[in-house]
């Protein structure tokens, strides 16, 4: 049977067999669909257009002959009686490229001190050594050769000696986030960035959020081995290749390599099953600073603390990263991204919580939904009188969707001109400007894109955005209430991460994402994640700190604290 793809590249025409799920046999012929709810029919990640011919539902059996009808392509089949062709819209290919944020602002100092280096042995040989650090072995060093040294968590291990030094021992910082994954090549001599890489987190196709990978586990014990095939074989050997072939380097020179991560995503690296963390009380089979081996590669691989199940590696690489850790306080630090993280610094203390915000700012649940990428809408302004929507993309072609600070953007220019009320509906006043929705509610049209469909905003995607951003505001109010403290004593709020980059602070705090905060508090700091694994990876004493961080960290479980539940329903208003 033929089966038709079009495409903003053009059409391609597939030899096919069999009755599989559409979403299936896309990715086989390498055109994987965006199935952000891990294929369960919970969002329109996955939507095809059927043009021609007649797909079958998988659950009803029910056939649908082709006119244009926009279908889940994990809902559907080939049905068996002739030819089909689908149009496949940009934002709902797996291939489209990311803007994963590779850039980082560090406000710590640090020293040289690799986790991986090469010294001259002394005239009394390890005793020598021993006096800079804790040296476990002790072999019998010949005088003048070069000792190499590998840390191996609260000491050092002289793991060869050969006459002369390694001409360019490399090192590899690595964030892992749930959606992206970026990593830098570092020269081990000197610190220098050598090169990088970043693309998506091939589990994606398996479910957007945490959660749903770890149902995945609990659920099926197989799964565990794809997911980590999935971030080490499909994300990072690839990505660690193409970093390499810009440094000009081989995989052979790579020394060792320092990961931070969510908790859920240290344990799929590292093939331990997570499933603990998807039932209370939550709990992590590790926490603590980890040594990892995979396959194929022969360098250590040091997997950075986390602080609890839902407060991970990212977290405390971020809080020291930014110097949080040192900042008398009260600062706070929030990364806005699959889900919301805070760490509250005050005084000696740190707390910090996770809050179930969903990755709706990441364009999931939404109509026209995309993370930030080509094509994709990054800033909104709505202008009341006339009425028009002035937009701001990413890169050149026809709009494909809206990513999330598009949504942030509209929710407070909503409000502001009164296109809005304070519960996110549109206003009587502005209907002319809306259209009817399928059976419920209004939809505004932002713009027109690739094969002439509406981008829009829905009554029903302000609904879930306001439940996201009220989940991210209460986690923060919660832990300021905790302290005693209210927004204005807060000396400086870092937000981390992507979002946060591209996020426009003043809407942020007006729709009510931060707030009670001015933009003057704000500090945006990029990939906080990143920056504490390159701060590991050649600082020994970062990475000690960042243990002492994990540790000495309250975690607050949002759920059980008496006022949350009352906080959020709060913030599920826009002011």
């Amino acid at each position: 049977m033929n089966l038709t793809i079009e495409t903003a590249k053009g059409p391609q025409v597939l030899n096919v067999t069999g009755a599989e799920r559409l979403s299936d046999l896309l990715r086989r012929k390498h055109f994987p669909l965006n199935t952000r709810c891990g294929q369960r029919g919970l969002c329109d990640g996955c939507i095809i257009e059927l043009l021609t011919g007649s797909l079958t539902n998988m659950a009803t059996g029910e056939t649908v002959t082709g006119t244009g009808q926009a279908l889940r392509g994990c809902e559907y089949r080939l049905a068996h009686d002739g030819p089909v062709t689908v149009r496949i819209p940009a934002r709902s290919l797996l291939a489209y490229e990311p803007q994963v944020v590779s850039e980082f602002k560090t406000n710590v100092p640090r020293a040289h001190d690799p986790l991986w280096q090469q010294v001259a042995v002394p005239a009394n040989g390890v005793a020598g050594i021993q006096r800079r650090r804790p040296v476990r072995v002790t072999p019998n060093l010949p005088v003048d050769a070069i000792a190499t040294l590998e840390y191996r968590d609260d000491h050092w291990l002289v793991t060869s000696v050969s006459a002369t030094p390694e001409a360019q021992p490399l090192g590899v910082a690595v964030d892992i986030g749930t959606t992206t994954v970026a990593l830098l090549i570092c020269d081990l001599r000197d610190g220098k960035v050598l090169g990088g890489a970043a693309n998506f987190n091939r589990q994606m196709h398996l479910g957007d959020d945490v959660l749903t990978r770890i149902n995945l586990c609990s659920t099926d014990p197989t799964q565990l081995k794809h997911l980590q095939d999935l971030i080490v074989e499909e994300t990072l050997k690839p990505l660690l290749n193409e970093a390499l072939s810009k440094a000009g380097a081989t995989l052979a020179q790579v020394r060792c390599m320092t990961v931070a991560a969510n908790t859920t995503m240290l344990h799929l690296f590292a093939g331990v099953d997570p499933s603990s963390m998807g039932l209370a009380p939550f709990t992590a089979t590790f926490l603590e600073h980890r040594l990892a081996a995979i396959p194929g590669w022969s360098f250590i691989i040091h997997l950075l603390p986390s602080a609890a199940a839902y407060v991970g590696a990212d977290l405390t690489a971020g809080a020291f990263a930014t110097g949080l850790v040192y900042d008398e306080g009260p600062a706070l630090l929030v990364d806005v991204g699959t889900n919301g993280e805070i760490i509250l610094k005050r005084g000696n203390n740190l707390s910090g919580c996770a809050t179930a915000a969903g990755p709706a700012f990441e364009g999931a649940g939404m109509t026209n939904g995309v993370r930030a990428t080509a094509g994709a809408i990054a800033h909104i302004k709505l202008n009341p009188n006339p009425f028009s929507v002035a937009l701001e993309k990413i890169g050149q072609g026809m709009p494909i969707g809206l990513c999330g600070t598009a949504y942030v953007d509209f929710l407070a220019e909503g409000r502001a001109t009164g296109f809005l009320n304070e519960r996110g509906r549109f206003e009587n006043a502005f209907t002319e400007q809306t259209m009817p929705w399928k059976d419920y509610g209004r939809a505004l049209r932002v713009a027109t894109g690739s094969g002439k469909t509406d981008i829009v905003v829905t009554e029903m995607d302000i609904a879930g955005l306001m439940q996201a951003k009220a989940a991210i505001a209460a986690g923060i109010l919660t832990l300021l209430e905790r302290a005693g403290l209210k927004p204005a004593q807060i000396k400086k709020l870092y937000l981390a991460g992507g979002f946060g980059l591209h996020l426009d602070r003043e809407n942020a705090i007006a729709c009510g994402l931060l707030p009670g905060f001015v933009p003057e508090q704000i500090e945006v700091v990029g990939n906080t994640s990143l920056a504490g694994a390159y701060l590991a990876l050649l600082d020994c004493g970062a990475l000690d700190e960042i243990a002492r961080a994990a540790k000495k960290m309250d975690v607050v479980e949002l759920n059980l604290d008496a006022g949350f539940e009352d906080r959020y329903i709060e913030q599920l208003s826009l002011p």
